[in-house]
């Protein structure tokens, strides 16, 4: 079977890049080796209730909704309200105003600590500023430059000139947030309050503009995997195909062939990788290339990326509560970043990737009533989507890939999933949810290696690459995105969360459609 590309990897990356490939009326296949596509952008229906796989809402960054107007594809979007809460306090963020809020918030919390939250909370409305900036305008990778001209000439240029004196100072905080916000307090408290809902070594520009960033969440009506299905239905109407349960196990790229798990095997003439980066590497077939230079990129790339570490992972909670809607609306926003304690989760200690069973059970047992808990109640957003009277929760807590590992070599992986779900069902009924207990009818899990094992992502990592790597494996310059898509082997590509960081759902549709445009460039002009 001969084909202008190959995509391999159905999430959001692989499907961006497989819609712009039909839309150019190229030839695709797009291998997926689960039963659907999606990867991190998914919903799933069980007994009534419709839950999120993956994200619990999209950003658009100025990239989701231009794209959705170049391919033509209509999704029907919610405004995804946010909230935010400590122990018995909680601020809703509808406006930049609310930053005042939480600085109030925190100054109750913290009455000792109130200059120094001052402080912090002018450099958050800085920060704040500099993104409006870098995300104020619809990408320009998104728009027809000979329809567009007029907004090219009346937003695009003068914005050009504001990011080029922004980019520097966006540059400049590029270190780990809790770095950079150690020059403002030395509270541990404080600053793992402000910081432990994001990942180890956020950099400081990205985690403390949040607060600007939320006010750019959507939902897509019926569920995040409603974003998913537009992709596939407008692939399959342009003539593209996707094969799921395909697994891409080998890859020819002397001879421009790739092979699944079955034996099959699929020609091209550029292939998009969007799955995990490591196992492209692991899947070459170095021996047929010939070139020497090729043959030595690979060898360096492939040992550059051998011992780097993909970011966090999340353990997830599913609950069904016999409870009304307006019991959690009562109390806080469809999508919630909940903290139980104002002590800090550093109070928990270190991590026992390596402890007795024992050890770890006291760790969960102090962690889950220390960190931040993201809570997202898809009924509030649309009726739909739980049975009259009736909530569905999805609750989750950042966790580590090597402890859930370590607990599932040590034997008690499946006990380890019930005492996290009880003692997670604990802390909110202690504290934001009294009752809820009680109400549910049903709860389950989702770990780690549930994630590793349904995407295929290196430590089950739910943005790609961890920050603490030195150096970083992927670009991380927003002004070199356009080359964050190369690799140095002839006629393959890069897409997705592994090829920028900071990653998420807006880089993964740039960099598909960055992708998909470098194949079409190289591929010899249609007749017309």
């Amino acid at each position: 079977m001969n084909y202008d590309a190959i995509i391999v990897g159905g999430g959001i990356a692989g499907l961006t890049a497989a819609a712009y490939l039909t839309k150019a009326g190229r030839s695709m296949l797009l291998c997926e080796k689960e039963g659907t596509c999606g990867g991190l952008v998914n919903s799933f229906r069980r007994d009534g209730f419709v839950f999120d796989g993956g994200i619990r809402a999209i950003e658009n960054s100025g990239v989701v909704f231009p794209m959705l107007r170049q391919l033509g594809l209509e999704v029907e979007f919610v405004r995804n309200h946010i909230s935010i809460g400590i122990e018995d306090q909680v601020i809703h963020i509808n406006s930049e105003e609310n930053l005042k809020d939480y600085q109030m918030l925190l100054s109750r919390l913290y009455p000792e600590c109130s200059d120094e939250i001052a402080e912090i909370t002018l450099q958050i409305r800085k920060i704040m500023q500099y993104m409006k900036v870098q995300y104020g305008i619809d990408n320009p990778l998104f728009l027809d430059m000979k329809k567009d001209r007029q907004y090219m000439a009346r937003v695009i240029l003068p914005w050009m000139v504001k990011y080029a004196l922004t980019a520097p100072k966006i540059s400049a905080l590029n270190k780990p947030v809790k770095e950079f916000l150690q020059k403002y307090t030395r509270n541990q408290s404080l600053l793992d309050i402000i910081t432990q809902h994001f990942f180890d070594k956020t950099p400081a520009f990205f985690a403390l503009s949040y607060l600007k960033l939320y006010l750019d969440y959507n939902y897509p009506r019926g569920g995040t995997g409603k974003f998913v299905e537009k992709f596939i239905g407008f692939i399959k109407d342009h003539g593209g195909q996707i094969s799921t349960n395909t697994r891409i196990t080998r890859v020819d790229a002397e001879g421009r062939v790739a092979f699944d798990d079955r034996g099959n095997e699929y020609r091209y003439k550029g292939l998009i990788w969007a799955a995990d980066l490591k196992s492209l590497y692991s899947s070459l077939d170095v021996a047929k290339i010939k070139a020497e230079p090729v043959k030595q990129a690979i060898a360096t790339r492939r040992s550059e990326i051998a011992d780097k570490r993909g970011n966090e992972s999340i353990f997830t909670l599913y609950l069904e509560a016999d409870l009304d809607k307006s019991y959690f609306a009562s109390r806080a926003s469809e999508h919630f970043f909940y903290t139980p304690s104002r002590k800090g989760q550093s109070m928990a200690g270190q991590i026992p990737t390596q402890g007795e069973r024992e050890e770890v059970e006291k760790w969960l047992e102090s962690y889950l009533s220390l960190t931040t808990y993201e809570i997202s109640i898809p009924v509030m957003r649309d009726d739909s989507l739980a049975p009259a009277g009736k909530t569905g929760l999805i609750v989750s807590v950042l966790f580590d890939y090597h402890l859930s590992k370590h607990i599932e070599s040590m034997g008690w992986y499946e006990d380890f999933k019930v005492l996290c779900e009880n003692l997670m069902v604990n802390s909110l009924d202690g504290s934001i949810y009294p009752g809820i207990k009680q109400a549910i009818v049903k709860k389950f899990s989702a770990t780690p290696l549930s994630i590793a094992r349904i995407t295929g992502n290196a430590e089950g990592a739910i943005t790609g690459w961890s920050f603490g790597n030195q150096p970083m494996p992927a670009e991380n310059r927003l002004p070199k995105i356009m080359n964050a898509v190369n690799t140095a082997i002839p006629g393959v590509y890069q897409a997705g969360q592994w090829t920028y960081s900071p990653a998420g759902l807006p880089i993964s549709i740039l960099t598909g459609k960055l992708a998909a445009d470098r194949v079409i460039k190289q591929l010899p002009k249609r007749r017309t």
